[in-house]
C-alpha cells in the first residue's frame, strides 16, 4: 500500500522543474527580503493536540500510513492559508528531523527504508504542492543532530558528520528539495559536516542552533563564534536559531556585529523553560501566542535580515498566525 502510494505521488525534482520552467534551482526568497513562513512544532502538536505517540520525537514512520499522511498534510495547510492571507511565500519542512541514521536503528529502519522514508517525505510535500497550485511553496528538506539535539555531547569532527548525513542528503536531493535546512544544532562540528555534505549534493542549505537560556550553544559557544566560525569552515545560504524562546536568543544577541547580519531565520519555543526542564516536562507549555509573538518582534531590529518565521517546541498555527499578524487564528490541533 505504502509502495503503491510512493508510486502514485512521487515525482522527481528535476522533472519536476523541468515541466515548470525551471531548468536552474531558483533562488531563495528569502535571501533578496522577501517574507517567508515556515512552520511551527510539529511533534509537540501532534503529540500533545492529536494524541500521537511518536517514540523518540520521531515523525517520519506517519508518512507510511494513510492517516499519518492526512494529520501531516493537515497541519501542513494551516501554515500555506497563513502565508497566503498574510502575502508571504511558504517554506515547509519535511518531516525528517530523526530521520538518520542512528535514529532510524533505534526505530528499526534499515538504511534502505529510511532513504525511501526520506524521498516519501518530501513526495508528500510535492502531492499538496500540487493540490494547492502554490509556486511560491519551497520544500525543504530538514535534518536533525546525531546526538540528542537538547545536549552538546562529544565534540563532533566535520568530516564524521559529513559522512553520516550524507545518505538523507543524498535521498533529498534524489526527490528534488528546494534545499536542506538542518535544526536545532549544538555545537559547530557537526554544521560544518552538514554544509559541505550539502554542497557535495548540489543543494542549498541553511544552518540552526539552539542556544540556552543564557543564549549560548548547549556546548557553551557563544552564536555569534558559532555562526563566524562555521561560516569561516564551510559557510551555508544562511543561519537561524530554533528551539529557544525569544527571551533566550535576546541574551545571544547582546553581542553585535555583522554576524547578526547571517541569521535570517527564527523558529521560536512557546515555553521559556531551559531545554533541561522541557526534556522531562510532561505537560505542554503553550504559552501565550499574542506575547510570544511581540517577544519575537523586539528581536528584530537586532536582526536585519530576518525574513523567514515559524515556531518550535510548543507552538502551533496560532503561534505562527500570530508572528505575522494574521487576524485568522486556527484552534489548537485543528486546521485552518
Amino acid at each position: 500500500m505504502v509502495r503503491l502510494w510512493c508510486d502514485l505521488h512521487r515525482r522527481d525534482g528535476a522533472e519536476w522543474r523541468r515541466e515548470s520552467g525551471m531548468e536552474q534551482r531558483r533562488p531563495l526568497p528569502h535571501l533578496s527580503g522577501r517574507p517567508v513562513v515556515t512552520d511551527g512544532g510539529l511533534e509537540t502538536d501532534l503529540i500533545f493536540h492529536h494524541g500521537v505517540d511518536l517514540p523518540d520525537f520521531a515523525a517520519f514512520p506517519l508518512v507510511d500510513g494513510e492517516r499519518g499522511r492526512e494529520l501531516l498534510l493537515d497541519y501542513y495547510r494551516d501554515y500555506i492559508g497563513i502565508a497566503v492571507r498574510v502575502g508571504a511565500d511558504v517554506q515547509l519542512e519535511t518531516p525528517t528531523w530523526r530521520a538518520s541514521g542512528d535514529w532510524g536503528d533505534r526505530l528499526g529502519f534499515s538504511a534502505a527504508e529510511l532513504r525511501r522514508a526520506n524521498r516519501d517525505s518530501v513526495a508528500l510535500l510535492d502531492r499538496l504542492r500540487d493540490e494547492v497550485g502554490l509556486e511560491s511553496m519551497l520544500v525543504s528538506g530538514c535534518l536533525g543532530p546525531r546526538g540528542d539535539g537538547y545536549s552538546a555531547g562529544d565534540v563532533v569532527d566535520p568530516d564524521s558528520a559529513a559522512a553520516y548525513h550524507t545518505p538523507q542528503i543524498e535521498a533529498f536531493a534524489e526527490a528534488g528539495v528546494d534545499l536542506v535546512t538542518v535544526l536545532t544544532l549544538t555545537g559547530t562540528g557537526e554544521a560544518v559536516g552538514i554544509v559541505r555534505a550539502a554542497r557535495a549534493a548540489g543543494l542549498p542549505v541553511a544552518v540552526s542552533f539552539t542556544v540556552e537560556q543564557d543564549g549560548r550553544l548547549p556546548d557553551g559557544t557563544p552564536l555569534s563564534e558559532a555562526i563566524t566560525t562555521v561560516d569561516a569552515e564551510a559557510a551555508p545560504d544562511y543561519f537561524m536559531v530554533n528551539c529557544a524562546h525569544p527571551s533566550h536568543i535576546a541574551q545571544a544577541l547582546t553581542t553585535a556585529g555583522d554576524w547578526c547580519s547571517r541569521v535570517v531565520g527564527l523558529r521560536a519555543n512557546a515555553s521559556a523553560r531551559s531545554h533541561e526542564e522541557l526534556d522531562t516536562a510532561t505537560d505542554l507549555d503553550e504559552g501565550d501566542p499574542v506575547e510570544l509573538a511581540r517577544a519575537q518582534d523586539a528581536l528584530r531590529p537586532r536582526l536585519p535580515n530576518l525574513a523567514l518565521v515559524g515556531g518550535c517546541c510548543g507552538t502551533d498555527a496560532r503561534h505562527v498566525a500570530a508572528m505575522w499578524g494574521d487576524r485568522v487564528l486556527p484552534s489548537a490541533g485543528s486546521s485552518a
